[in-house]
């Protein structure tokens, strides 16, 4: 079968070049489950995946999308049937095996999951990778203690897609939220999204040689980390759980053993990825029943994929983005 898809080619001058193709499904991986994908969504990793970050994507031609929603075509494994409307977030769809930014994906059996019921197709990729990674790092703050009744939990990045998404959670599960940002204009948008509080984020990176600071929360998701995290780390309460899932700011960050051996803090890796089959079913239920969050509707921007490629894609590159970008494929 032919379907469009964006394509990302290397030159020859080492340059990268993308465009709208027409392809044949015969020429997708030989996995065993055959999707037409319905939605996909535009996440930053899909950026530098299509100007040929060679640390997300080692080969071209490829094609992005980290996120596809749509409906079974056909599958070896005998596990979904023709029709059945599923889900792919994560795993390596859009890195190094064609992505949703093609109207037809073939993956392996074990990465589809089943839409949920209560669930469109169209609002689990408006969640996609963002809202299931802020999903799992509240899960895993769950699972090591976490509880609204210990006090507020920062989001730091609270403008981007697991930041949004973060506060969201957190006001459905409860939670008093305090949103760090660099963007104060943002502020209507974040009050909305949940946040109790909002802080600038010069207020949350800490040039002392201190072990701890005034506390001032009671957990955290972090999507910045360098000296971010290591200021969340002085500054958060008794038994405080801070999830990591990014690192917008850098990679690296300095602390003591003082914020674990007297706070009993905890450090929560969150790599939503490889996240195990039987997790990511839970919690995609757990998104569609007892955490379902409605995104703003005014956020969502719905384009096909010559805005994608032409507008979109440059827009996040550059930081201008806001809200989610929903790509919508041609059925």
């Amino acid at each position: 079968m032919r379907y469009k898809a964006l394509v990302v080619r290397e030159e020859e001058n080492g340059g990268f070049l993308r465009s709208i193709e027409q392809l044949d499904t015969d020429h997708l991986p030989d996995n065993d489950v055959l999707i037409r994908v319905h939605y996909s969504a535009l996440n930053y990793k899909d950026a530098l995946s299509a100007t040929g970050h060679k640390g997300i994507t080692r080969q071209f031609p490829h094609t992005p999308g980290i996120d596809a929603a749509g409906e079974v075509i056909s599958d070896r494994a005998k596990l979904f049937h023709p029709g059945q409307q599923v889900l792919v977030t994560s795993y390596d769809l859009g890195m190094n095996t064609a992505g949703g930014f093609g109207e037809y994906i073939r993956v392996p059996a074990e990465w589809v999951i089943p839409l949920p019921e209560g669930m469109t197709l169209r609002r689990a990729m408006i969640l996609g990778t963002a809202g299931f990674t802020a999903a799992l790092a509240l899960h895993k703050m769950e699972q090591s203690g976490q509880k609204p009744e210990m006090g507020p939990v920062l989001v730091t990045g609270s403008t981007g897609g697991v930041g949004t998404m973060a506060l969201m959670l957190l006001k459905k599960a409860g939670y008093q939220t305090i949103a760090s940002t660099g963007k104060p204009e943002h502020a209507a948008f974040l009050r909305k999204l949940g946040a109790d509080e909002i802080q600038p984020r010069s207020e949350w990176v800490d040039e002392s040689n201190k072990p701890f600071l005034k506390t001032r929360c009671a957990g955290a998701i972090d999507t910045v980390g360098g000296k971010t995290l290591s200021t969340i780390l002085k500054s958060a309460g008794l038994n405080a759980n801070i999830a990591v899932c990014g690192l917008v700011d850098q990679p690296e960050f300095s602390t003591t053993v003082y914020p674990f051996i007297i706070k009993g803090n905890n450090l929560l890796g969150v790599e939503s990825a490889t996240c195990d089959r039987l997790t990511r079913m839970h919690l995609w239920n757990a998104l569609a029943t007892h955490w379902t969050i409605d995104y703003p509707e005014e956020a969502v921007q719905e384009v096909d994929l010559q805005t994608l490629n032409e507008l979109c894609i440059p827009q996040i590159l550059a930081g201008q983005a806001k809200g989610r970008v929903l790509l919508k494929h041609e059925i």
